[in-house]
């Protein structure tokens, strides 16, 4: 399939994905929409990051359905997707996934929990009694990812401000959680590097221009570390982290104005911030949300839910966003965007 952007409706009705297709100028043109089986919460502002993910290798798409506990698998196809199968999510409110090889983890908001499955013959096979606890009751989980090389999972809880993370043993279970006090108040979304690097955003509750980003280091069984602590981007409600191919600089979209701020990654894995408005809506207004780089490092795109857009920019080698243009065709009900 030509390179693609995709994001569900979260409709409570029938959830869709609705992929646009990606022209050589970074320009989006909606390619159709393919029902999920399940039902999204129909609210605006899914809360989460991670809500639709691709595979490594593309194959697969996973969203999960917030408002049917289900999650759908849809295989990458030519004209578009393929629905392959549609499961429940091992809990409640699935609102992020994470997938490395055969391995799929779900984080359940409702639950609050993670739960497995494996990936084989275009099925998800729940690993029985694979599903963890998050830290508490009240962790109000935001994001789940793996480590690279796949050997641990690391979850954001907004409600404790903490970071969880799990080894999984040779059968993909998992141990823990691991628990650490995050940098900085309401851990959101992050990034990992390929050297192990975890750069986290920090949305300090909303408060006015206190947004900010932090990192870590992540060691072979899952510990982090401090590097950065918080890092400050002036602006306010950063919640998404995106990460250039080549590791060098960091995305984050503050939904409290519509902007996009940039740190460098620094050879030690410490955050600098380089331009704390390197991309913008343009309207000084709130709703810019879930962000992607897409597969060939050249374009990032970023939800403006609010005004029912997508907003892409073409990513210059010094970190240097260049508009590529804003395209519409989504409900405000729009979460989680993956782009290939």
């Amino acid at each position: 399939m030509s390179p693609a952007v995709y994001v569900q409706t979260n409709d409570a009705t029938e959830n869709e994905v609705i992929v646009f297709r990606r022209a050589e100028d970074g320009a989006l043109a909606p390619m159709g929409r393919h029902s999920t089986g399940g039902r999204g919460t129909g609210l605006p502002h899914l809360a989460s990051a991670g809500s639709v993910v691709l595979s490594d290798d593309g194959r697969w798409l996973v969203v999960v359905n917030a408002g049917s506990d289900e999650v759908s698998l849809f295989a990458v196809q030519p004209d578009g997707l393929r629905l392959a199968d549609r499961v429940g999510s091992g809990g409640s409110k699935p609102t992020s996934v994470a997938v490395s090889g055969a391995l799929v983890y779900v984080l359940n908001n409702g639950t609050p929990n993670i739960s497995g499955f494996n990936l084989t013959d275009g099925k998800l096979a729940g690993l029985a009694g694979s599903a963890r606890p998050l830290s508490g009751a009240d962790a109000d989980p935001a994001q789940i990812s793996f480590t690279p090389g796949g050997g641990a999972l690391i979850a954001t809880e907004r409600g404790t401000n903490s970071i969880s993370t799990y080894v999984l043993d040779q059968r993909g279970y998992p141990q823990g959680p691991a628990t650490i006090k995050s940098s900085g108040q309401t851990p959101y979304g992050f990034g990992v590097t390929k050297d192990g690097s975890l750069i986290v955003s920090e949305a300090f509750g909303g408060a006015l221009g206190a947004a900010a980003a932090s990192s870590y280091a992540v060691s072979g069984a899952g510990e982090l570390t401090m590097v950065s602590g918080s890092v400050g981007d002036t602006r306010s409600e950063v919640c998404w982290v995106a990460l250039t191919n080549d590791d060098r600089f960091a995305y984050v979209t503050n939904f409290g104005d519509g902007t996009v701020s940039c740190y460098e990654i620094t050879a030690d894995g410490s955050l600098q911030l380089h331009d704390p408005v390197a991309g913008s809506t343009g309207q000084s207004s709130k709703g810019l949300r879930d962000e992607a780089i897409s597969g060939d490092g050249r374009y990032l795109y970023a939800i403006d839910a609010d005004a029912q857009k997508l907003v892409g920019w073409a990513v210059g080698q010094d970190g240097h966003l260049t508009p590529a243009g804003a395209f519409g065709g989504v409900p405000d009900t729009v979460a989680g965007l993956a782009a290939s």
